[in-house]
């Protein structure tokens, strides 16, 4: 089985186009999703239907599209995010607004050993960063393979023979799932890349070949960037997309 693994999209209609573009020749059986359809990007309601359409088999959901959809306030938010939660959620419809509520809380089990989360399996907010954070959950969790997302960087940690270690990016031809090993895996963001990469993020889990396949793809950031601007959203969402940071 061939599963694509998207993250982060927020509501980056031209990132989340070319990325299911690019992804289409390399085929895929199911989509899984870590979560944050929405948020900062000028495309809310076209990306949840382009999301719906592709129907997941396992999705998340993130803390953006809690806070868009009313489940929490955004009180902890910068002011840039504020307002464009508060745009938002004037952009979407009354049924895509029910469809981010409807979005389960993580960690899920999508196959056996084999989980995703938004932020780290034990908290779906906390940032995974640094390994000792990453000890944590591989020490209270019992999963082989963990997809997460929510810090917007392309990055792997690993438990082999005892040892954490991370790998930013994950590895060009892809990350072999040995015998005894466990992983954290983030595929980077679809809409808002953050690790000085402006290009869009995904991966594809092979699980006959044993390997996660990490790819990055260039698309149109001037109309993302633009719409962002005529939308009268903050233009630091704009520079972000234009810098990868």
């Amino acid at each position: 089985m061939r599963v694509l693994v998207l993250s982060d999209i927020h509501g980056n209609l031209e990132a989340l186009s070319a990325v299911l573009a690019a992804a289409r020749p390399r085929g895929w059986d199911q989509v899984w999703f870590l979560g944050d359809l929405v948020g900062y990007g000028a495309d809310p309601e076209a990306a949840v239907q382009q999301l719906r359409a592709l129907n997941p088999a396992f999705m998340v959901r993130g803390n953006h599209d809690k806070v868009i959809c009313g489940v929490e306030s955004a009180s902890g938010f910068n002011s840039a995010a504020r307002t464009a939660v508060e745009w938002t959620q004037r952009a979407l419809s009354e049924d895509s607004l029910a469809y981010l509520r409807a979005l389960p809380e993580g960690p899920a089990v999508a196959a056996p050993g084999v989980w995703v989360a938004h932020g780290a399996p034990l908290d779906e907010d906390e940032y995974l960063l640094e390994e000792g954070a990453a000890s944590r959950q591989f020490d209270a969790c019992d999963f082989n393979l963990c997809f997460i997302g929510h810090s917007h960087i392309a990055c792997v940690f690993s438990l082999r023979a005892g040892r954490i270690g991370r790998q930013v990016p994950p590895p060009a031809d892809g990350l072999k799932l040995g015998p005894g090993e466990r992983h954290l895996f983030n595929p980077g963001s679809v809409g808002q890349p953050r690790d000085r990469d402006p290009r869009a993020a995904y991966a594809i889990l092979d699980t006959q070949g044993g390997q996660v396949e990490h790819y990055r793809v260039t698309y149109d950031i001037a109309t993302a960037s633009q719409k962002i601007l005529q939308a009268n959203l903050p233009p630091l969402l704009a520079r972000r997309l234009e810098t990868g940071v």
